[in-house]
């Protein structure tokens, strides 16, 4: 089929579907669902066990062990990492790359069934295990609220209310409240006067849970009418349980008359936050699947608007982090990014090509860009950072496909063809090398869409959108260049008038064409004359300064992803195992004053004991413990991170010495719990302790390296009351008898719950202050005996209190008992390059036999990532060796495009090592773009060199004249191509995939247009005087 005649004679349905694209994509552009960063599938399940009173041990053996046993057997699952606190374990699940989101549901499922069954193995004590399986959502529209002169809980009562209202608003998916001050009602009695009472601790439980109970009268009939019975005497108000009857067989006492009964504030909160120094909860809203960001936040915005006029005065929101803001911001930068590039490929076009060639194939580049945006739309593909990246990257490559059979045109009519014929011939004699070609630029990224792991899932976008863009440039090209060539190009002109200019234009065979003359093509053909009598060496040469750039390759720093341009930073706090958190706080006051104090910090969030809300997606914060603050601090300007971090790694631990603090600019990709990590396993923790202590003292000896420490966080104290089993019984009292009341004496027993509109309000029993443990007296504290019917001091059943160090936590990964020794590199220093420095003296450790050593960290992440990429090169690699050979069905031919590709590394090698950036996961992938482009360039020469050989060119004179034939398309499409990217340099996300791309192209340049001549002339053994 004559592609390009049906394009100049059905011009209304071309013109038709030229304006489909057009107003198509002008649609999609304010359809399309606006994201900052690509929705991702979290393959991870926490398992939470509650073992109240257990030691570390305890847990570890008695519900981690048997539950990890069951879970081992789902072949499913990637990993299992563990973690065993005093009473609590935790589980989580990591499932492989290769299951997709929509099977997860069925997984988590089996997941269930398997560690429900194994619930029943679990000791007695041990709570139902809870399977979470929640973790997409971001919250990126996220605030802090403060309200001067208001109380805990009537910022509570406010965030409450906005989150209600808030989660009505359109297209909001979840709002969630963090730092509630939890209440509690406090039932605080006088030990001496229970005793004197005689009134157990037992009877006033009873009492309070008794009322408590939700209970059912059944109903009866009447009149027609079921009425049902439901029998009062449930407290709903404090004064109730004021009057709440206590005691047996003697004389009714009310509670209020033996104990003091008011509301208060948990006393070890599980978390607390501020916000620039003031008490503040913290709101984030998360949008809907699909739902453009943009519309969502201004939503949130107006509807919180009208909400904050009708609350008390006093309050504040402060933006902690506005993703529809920066959205829209990218999005608009990409706008401008997408318009410079077509005005740059434009102008060099007219300059290079004429006016009206510039224009076609500047139009053409526009309709390709809309319509992949009406591609986008179709396929669900949200504009988010990763797909806006590739659009800018297929500016560039977009050109090439118009700019071949454009310049085809051209040239045909300058020998003096006719519109119609030059056109026709120009499309006939590219579109199928054309089309093979743009399947090997879409195979070039293939292994990013077939890569099973988390970078390749977080990178799809990157392959969907460049595969799109290309495919459509294809075909706009074979259709769009002759209609839009028939109104600019002469075509309607020439319409009804004589056809003898074809005749008399046809294609002159001999050298000399007039359609590539001039003083710049006769010096490139005297310099290919030249490299072509010289042909081994130039390619002994080209091998040896190919050579030269792999030894060089070692010079360029490697690294997996760039740091953020997010304006914050996130600074981490780890006080000694076992801290309270009303220590933690206070040590968090401190640090919050001197963060706010410095030089372009414009807001500080603290959160002591927890992390923030994941509101970035790739923003991961430490679990949750009391000796942990996490600082988000807000900066005026992205530039001013590295220095504000710096100095607070520096100066912080002079402060406070007693932690281990870090503070990190936020990552791109993931971000790991630290960035240099060793993982030591083993079977006894004693050992792993020892091999832990070791390891951090070889990297404090190393200098460079800070915030050295290990998650198992040392040991803590506890006290031990030594009891006597004998006495014990000798007195009718019981192991929980004696725990229930030092919990009593201590921080308060959970007696029973307060019902309050939606809440449960803890009630605790416990001891007037002058009373509450210490450690000298805790021998003398009474504990009821039911048999005996009278208090006995813990001295009569104890052999004294002992005060010892114990584990904190213990983890395992993969069922091993695992310690991870954890550093941070320098800000000046990659993680890839500190990670070579220190690894010789981690490796140098000398392990017993039994235990083993992995590194995790950065590394890891990076290791996998390639590796995954690498498993899915060899497909798409095959299938471009495949098309290039289907291409010339001949072998020779491919051999010669495909012993050209490993040279291209030296263009990227020099542009790293002068721009200084260094070598990513996305110049990885710009690295296997620029083979695409590459082999793409050489099919096409390799394809003139043949035809014009087959035309009757002697074969020598045939490789001269089809260089120069290919020297304005293929430097053309090398210069748009680099100023296409070009806007991506100022992108730190892109900035290294941008340089390996222009440093590459300008040495693959040179290598289609000279090296490809003389491999072809050596494969071919080409003789120079066949000329």
């Amino acid at each position: 089929m004559d592609i390009a005649r049906y394009a100049m004679t059905r011009r209304v349905n071309i013109g038709l579907l030229l304006m489909v694209c057009f107003f198509g994509g002008l649609y999609a552009y304010f359809e399309l669902p606006r994201l900052e960063d690509p929705e991702f599938t979290i393959k991870e399940a926490v398992i939470t066990v509650s073992y109240s009173g257990a030691t570390v041990e305890q847990v570890d053996q008695e519900v981690i062990d048997p539950l990890e046993t069951v879970i081992q057997e789902l072949e499913q699952v990637k990993t299992i990492r563990s973690k065993a606190t005093p009473g609590n374990a935790e589980i989580r699940i990591e499932i492989l790359e290769h299951y997709r989101g929509s099977e997860l549901p069925q997984i988590w499922n089996q997941v269930r069934n398997k560690v429900g069954d194994a619930a029943g193995s679990l000791p007695p004590g041990a709570s139902a295990p809870l399977v979470n399986d929640d973790f997409g959502d971001v919250y990126g529209i996220y605030y802090a609220l403060t309200g001067d002169g208001l109380t805990p809980a009537e910022l509570r009562d406010v965030g409450k209310k906005l989150r209600r209202e808030m989660a009505l608003v359109e297209d909001v998916n979840k709002v969630e409240l963090m730092g509630v001050h939890e209440q509690t009602v406090v039932v605080e009695v006088d030990p001496d006067r229970l005793v004197s009472l005689s009134l157990s601790p037992e009877e006033i439980i009873t009492a309070l849970q008794n009322a408590d109970q939700v209970v059912s009268g059944g109903g009866v009939q009447v009149a027609g009418n079921f009425l049902r019975i439901r029998p009062t005497g449930a407290f709903d108000e404090l004064e109730a349980m004021r009057n709440l009857p206590v005691g047996e067989g003697r004389q009714r006492l009310r509670l209020g008359d033996v104990a003091r009964v008011y509301r208060d504030y948990s006393e070890r909160p599980g978390q607390l936050i501020r916000f620039n120094g003031e008490p503040a909860v913290t709101l984030g809203f998360s949008g809907q699947s699909g739902a453009n960001i943009v519309e969502v936040g201004k939503r949130v915005e107006a509807r919180l608007g009208e909400l904050m006029r009708d609350l008390p005065t006093g309050l504040q929101l402060h933006p902690i982090y506005a993703q529809h803001k920066v959205v829209d911001e990218a999005v608009g930068g990409f706008v401008i990014d997408v318009a410079i590039s077509i005005l740059i490929v434009v102008a060099v076009l007219c300059v290079a090509m004429g006016l009206r060639g510039g224009l076609i194939i500047g139009s053409v580049l526009l309709l390709t860009a809309l319509s992949t945006l009406l591609v986008m739309l179709v396929l669900g593909i949200e504009l988010e950072r990763i797909s806006l990246g590739a659009l800018v990257i297929a500016m560039g490559m977009l050109v090439d496909n118009a700019l071949v059979i454009c310049d085809g045109v051209l040239v045909r009519q300058k020998r003096g063809l006719s519109f119609a014929k030059a056109a026709s011939e120009a499309v006939k004699s590219t579109q199928w090398p054309l089309l093979g070609s743009t399947f090997i630029g879409i195979l070039a990224f293939a292994g990013i869409g077939l890569s099973q792991d988390t970078t390749g899932e977080f990178l799809f976008s990157l392959f969907a959108v460049v595969a799109s863009s290309l495919l459509l440039s294809w075909f706009l090209a074979i259709v769009g260049v002759p209609f839009l060539g028939y109104y600019l190009l002469g075509g309607r002109k020439e319409e009804g008038q004589t056809q003898q200019a074809d005749d008399d234009g046809e294609r002159d065979q001999q050298a000399g064409d007039k359609a590539f003359q001039g003083k710049g093509y006769d010096l490139f053909r005297s310099f290919v004359s030249a490299v072509l009598h010289r042909r081994r060496l130039s390619v002994a040469l080209l091998v040896v300064v190919t050579a030269s750039s792999l030894y060089a390759f070692r010079f360029v720093p490697q690294d997996f992803f760039p740091p953020s341009d997010t304006p914050l930073f996130t600074v981490d706090v780890f006080l000694p195992q076992g801290t309270d958190i009303r220590e933690s706080e206070r040590v968090a006051g401190g640090v919050e004053s001197w963060l706010a104090e410095q030089d372009g910090v414009s807001g500080v969030a603290t959160f002591v004991g927890t992390g923030a809300s994941r509101f970035m997606l790739t923003y991961m914060a430490e679990r949750p413990e009391p000796s942990l603050i996490h600082f988000v601090v807000l900066v005026d300007d992205a530039e001013q991170i590295a220095g504000l971090a710096e100095k607070a790694n520096k100066e912080l631990p002079d402060r406070y010495p007693e932690g281990s603090i870090a503070a990190k600019q936020l990552m791109f990709g993931p971000n790991e719990e630290a960035k240099l990590e060793a993982r030591f396993s083993g079977p006894s923790p004693e050992v792993l302790r020892a091999i832990s202590a070791e390891a951090q003292r070889r990297l404090l000896a190393d200098g460079d390296v800070f915030n050295v420490r290990d998650n198992w966080r040392g040991l803590e104290w506890s006290l031990r009351p030594q009891l006597n089993l004998e006495r014990l019984a000798d007195s009718g009292l019981t192991r929980q008898a004696v725990a229930q009341a030092l919990a009593l004496y201590s921080e308060g027993y959970r007696a029973s719950a307060f019902r309050e509109a939606d809440e449960r309000i803890p009630i605790l029993l416990r001891a007037k202050h002058s009373e509450r443990v210490s450690p000298e007296g805790l021998l003398e504290r009474q504990i009821w005996s039911p048999s005996a019917g009278r208090y006995i001091p813990l001295s009569q059943v104890s052999d004294g209190v002992e005060r010892v160090r114990e584990p904190g936590q213990l983890h395992r990964y993969d069922r091993e008992l695992t310690v991870s020794v954890r550093a941070e590199p320098r800000s000046d220093e990659i993680s890839s390059e500190a990670q070579k420095r220190i690894a010789p003296l981690l490796e140098g450790i000398e392990l017993p036999h039994g235990y083993s050593m992995k590194w995790g960290g950065d590394h890891e992440s990076s290791s996998d990532a390639q590796e995954a990429l690498a498993g899915t090169l060899g497909l798409p690699y095959l299938a471009m060796i495949v098309i290039t050979v289907l291409l010339f069905s001949r072998v020779r031919q491919p051999l010669i495009i495909w012993l050209v590709v490993p040279m291209s590394v030296c263009g990227v090698v020099v542009g790293l090592l002068i721009s200084g950036l260094p070598f990513g996961f996305m110049a990885l992938l710009g690295l296997l773009s620029l083979t695409g482009m590459l082999i793409k360039n050489a099919v096409i020469l390799v394809n003139e060199i043949d035809q014009q050989i087959a035309d009757g060119v002697p074969r020598m004179k045939a490789l001269v004249e089809a260089s120069a034939s290919r020297l304005s398309p293929v430097s053309l499409a090398a210069i748009t191509t680099a100023l296409g990217v070009a806007p991506l340099l100022l992108d730190p996300f892109f900035a290294n995939m941008a340089v390996t791309i222009i440093g590459g192209l300008v040495f693959a340049t040179l290598l289609t247009l000279v090296a490809v001549p003389c491999l072809y002339a050596l494969m071919m053994r080409i003789n120079e005087d066949e000329t």
